[in-house]
């Protein structure tokens, strides 16, 4: 295969994944559950006491357990900036106003709006509703701070891959043991290859319709 017929295959395959994909593209902040710890140390207004918080306290089930951790050391202001650059994602169909509220620059208003279009199938729908009031640039910022879950018998293997922390291994994983019956057969299996923490971590994005 030449360069440019292989370039052309890399492009196509990430444009699939990125499609295909229903958690934001967060490149850009960081996700507590799984940044390093000279990651953390970047973050403004995290010291190292914070830091180490953070690893003693992770995996957070949600922005909401991250904000407890944090506000008792820093303002309303330090906690903006923070969440600017580290956020646990919010699940689109299920996170209350409180934690969407924790969005950088976000509005009761953009709220009401988040909340108004449940049940999300795809990002692509977020998109597509939320783009009614905003403009695309402030869309793909929202979109860094969310994610669809996952259908565990449906989604594709480009889906699995973009939760944060998940490689190859996991993803088969998580295919290997299809149909799933329900929620407690995933913790059972893939509870083989990682610990409890880790378990309620991914589970955070899957579902079973």
């Amino acid at each position: 295969m030449n360069r440019s017929r292989a370039a052309l295959c890399v492009a196509t395959a990430l444009l699939w994944s990125a499609a295909q994909a229903q958690v934001g593209n967060n490149e850009n902040i960081l996700n507590p559950n799984v940044a390093g710890e000279d990651q953390l140390e970047g973050v403004t207004h995290l010291d190292p006491e914070l830091v180490g918080n953070i690893f003693a306290s992770r995996p957070f089930s949600g922005a909401a357990e991250l904000d407890g951790l944090l506000s008792g050391s820093l303002n309303e202001s330090e906690l903006a900036e923070v969440y600017g650059q580290l956020f646990v994602p919010i699940n689109l169909n299920s996170a209350p106003e409180d934690e969407i509220l924790l969005i950088p620059g976000m509005s009761k208003r953009m709220a009401h709006e988040f909340e108004e279009y449940r049940p999300y199938r795809s990002l692509e729908q977020f998109r597509r509703e939320i783009g009614k009031y905003v403009d695309d640039e402030e869309v793909a910022r929202l979109e860094q701070y969310v994610f669809v879950p996952l259908d565990l018998n449906s989604a594709s293997e480009a889906e699995f891959a973009s939760i944060p922390g998940v490689g190859r291994r996991m993803v088969h994983e998580f295919l290997e043991y299809r149909p799933y019956r329900n929620m407690e057969q995933f913790r059972r299996e893939i509870g083989k290859y990682v610990d409890d923490g880790e378990v309620a971590r991914l589970e955070r994005y899957m579902t079973i319709d």
